[in-house]
């Protein structure tokens, strides 16, 4: 897969604007034989404009237009630095409450293939710091989502992508090949192929070796890991990947996937979220949604394509 029509969601608190320097570095990676656009984004909004009781509607509508184009000139010398004659640069200012309904928007009208959006690192624990926008924007865009941290990205570039051999069922295993396809795609257009897969098994449940006097914790223990070790082989083998490029652990994934990602000091972890609809949009899963806590480098989440 290359990305060949881009958002780029800018940060109007920060100078350096992050994700726009990771697309345009990524199109340059990507070595795309067609321009590739990258569209800029900034939803804009005060809410005292809105209640105050002194402006006329014409008014109020003249003070949004204003504050747009102040933004849209604010755009255009990031738009300079950046400018390459692979890339067709647009910008797009707009008045809206909610960001992330904005940019679904966005998304749904314009069909752009990846969204980047800049997420800012917590001090002390090195860990991402999401907003309530942030969540809404992973639980609902229908497209790929890569959030960065900063500018200091890795040597090494390597890609873990976390995949699950639980079993064999048609929606993981589709899953997968798609994580996994995207994942070496990345990795063969950096030209490093450095990839890694990650799946975490569940440890022993206690209360069966207290309840059951016969069980054996061990036994129970490697027969688990030995179904996943096989099917985390078929994968790789599939795909072409090196035994020693897959990580098979005991332990829960928002435990297991962040962990595996520093100690390899990942550049980018690649991640399902399981797409849903009526009252549970409101969820991203608990699973995804704490391993993205919990993560200390570059997030690229994926929601299942639909099937025809």
């Amino acid at each position: 897969m290359q990305f060949n029509n881009i958002l780029v969601v800018l940060n109007p608190e920060t100078e350096k604007q992050y994700a726009l320097a990771r697309a345009v570095r990524l199109v340059k990676e990507q070595k795309n034989e067609n321009k590739v656009k990258i569209t800029t984004f900034m939803a804009v909004y005060d809410f005292s404009y809105e209640m105050s009781a002194l402006l006329s509607s014409e008014e109020r509508d003249a003070m949004h237009k204003s504050i747009i184009e102040q933004r849209q000139q604010a755009v255009q010398p990031y738009l300079e630095k950046y400018a390459d004659p692979n890339i067709e640069f647009n910008s797009i200012v707009l008045w809206h409450s909610n960001e992330a309904e904005a940019i679904t928007n966005a998304v749904a009208e314009h069909n752009y293939d990846l969204v980047i959006k800049y997420t800012q690192e917590e001090e002390r624990l090195s860990a991402l710091i999401f907003t309530p926008q942030d969540w809404q924007l992973l639980r609902k865009c229908p497209a790929p989502i890569m959030v960065v941290r900063d500018g200091d990205w890795k040597h090494q570039r390597r890609i873990l992508v976390a995949v699950n051999v639980s079993d064999d069922k048609d929606e993981h295993t589709s899953l997968n090949n798609e994580l996994v396809s995207l994942g070496i795609d990345l990795a063969d257009k950096l030209e490093r192929g450095n990839i890694h897969l990650v799946t975490a098994y569940p440890p022993t449940p206690i209360n069966m070796a207290i309840d059951l006097p016969e069980f054996t914790t061990t036994e129970y223990g490697n027969g688990i890991r030995g179904q996943y070790l096989l099917n985390m082989k078929a994968l790789r083998q599939q795909f072409g990947i090196d035994e020693d490029h897959t990580h098979v652990r005991e332990g829960f994934p928002e435990d297991v996937i962040p962990a595996v990602a520093k100690e390899l000091e990942a550049e980018l972890v690649v991640l399902g979220t399981v797409g849903r609809t009526g009252l549970s949009a409101a969820f991203l899963g608990n699973t995804a949604e704490h391993v993205i806590s919990k993560l200390e480098c570059n997030l690229l989440a994926i929601k299942p394509s639909k099937k025809e």
